[in-house]
């Protein structure tokens, strides 16, 4: 694997200067946020060596080098899933890239299904802890202690600094922000009532198909995580009607300005401590 990571570092450092400090993951229907980085530079996965490509749609597949203000980033316009038939390492090798790249910060995003009764399509939440019901795990096998721990830490998987932050910029911005936790399915399909009432239940707030292995993989390298998800459907008693995958795209694109515009404040906000 670190051999596979070294050869994706090198073909990048090739095309880009940017040193990014900050990794962005844009989920479904989340991809236009690129609109908001500067002096991009657009590198389909494809041409990336050992990259995997995403086959879904609102996932562009492209990596994206640039600037946020004055803060240099890399942006994944798309991510990869494990129900598309990827294995979960693979999902996560742009985050081991991104590490070797050296950011500090990985920010995240996501489209997902509502379990808190208060909450509406539309919502921004703010994810502060997560539940991985996926039965994977991207740190099975042999662990190579120069990249993290055999067994960490997951006390505080998305920085409390962090959501400090984006709490405060919200505020400011007059933009809503939910706050809650975040469960994560293997998917593909949506939940059935039974589920979401199950997922409410033992404490989840909202429901997807990504993120969390993401977050394991960065924490197993010490990475800060901060992510949100965008609530593009409901599965609460009495709100729950049939979804496809155009509406969810359709309902994340809605709430992406609002997103797009704490982000854009975020991020430089962090690096300024």
């Amino acid at each position: 694997m670190l051999e596979k990571v070294k050869e994706a570092r090198s073909y990048l450092k090739n095309r880009s200067e940017v040193k990014p400090k900050a990794g962005v993951i844009l989920g479904s229907g989340l991809g236009d946020f690129i609109n908001t980085i500067s002096n991009a530079i657009v590198i389909p996965y494809s041409d990336i060596p050992n990259f995997p490509v995403s086959s879904v749609e609102g996932h562009e597949g492209n990596l994206i080098f640039g600037y946020l203000k004055d803060v240099p980033i890399v942006a994944l316009q798309g991510r990869l899933h494990i129900y598309e038939g990827h294995d979960v390492k693979d999902t996560v090798f742009p985050i081991r890239v991104m590490h070797a790249l050296g950011i500090e910060l990985l920010v995240l995003s996501n489209a997902s299904g509502g379990l808190h009764p208060e909450f509406k399509v539309g919502d921004i939440m703010l994810i502060e802890d997560h539940i991985n019901l996926s039965g994977e795990n991207p740190l099975i096998g042999k662990n190579d202690h120069k990249i993290g721990d055999r067994f960490p830490d997951m006390s505080e998987p998305y920085d409390k600094r962090h959501r400090n932050h984006a709490l405060r910029i919200a505020r400011e911005k007059g933009i809503p922000l939910q706050k809650g936790v975040y469960a994560s399915v293997k998917g593909p399909n949506y939940e059935t009532p039974a589920e979401y009432n199950y997922l409410r239940i033992i404490g989840a707030d909202a429901v997807g198909m990504s993120t969390v292995h993401e977050v394991i993989t960065a924490r197993h390298m010490k990475l800060s995580c901060l992510a949100f998800s965008v609530i593009s459907d409901l599965g609460v008693k009495g709100k729950i009607k049939a979804i496809t995958h155009d509406e969810v795209l359709m309902e994340a694109s809605k709430a992406e300005p609002q997103l797009a515009s704490i982000l854009l404040d975020l991020i430089p906000a962090i690096f300024q401590e």
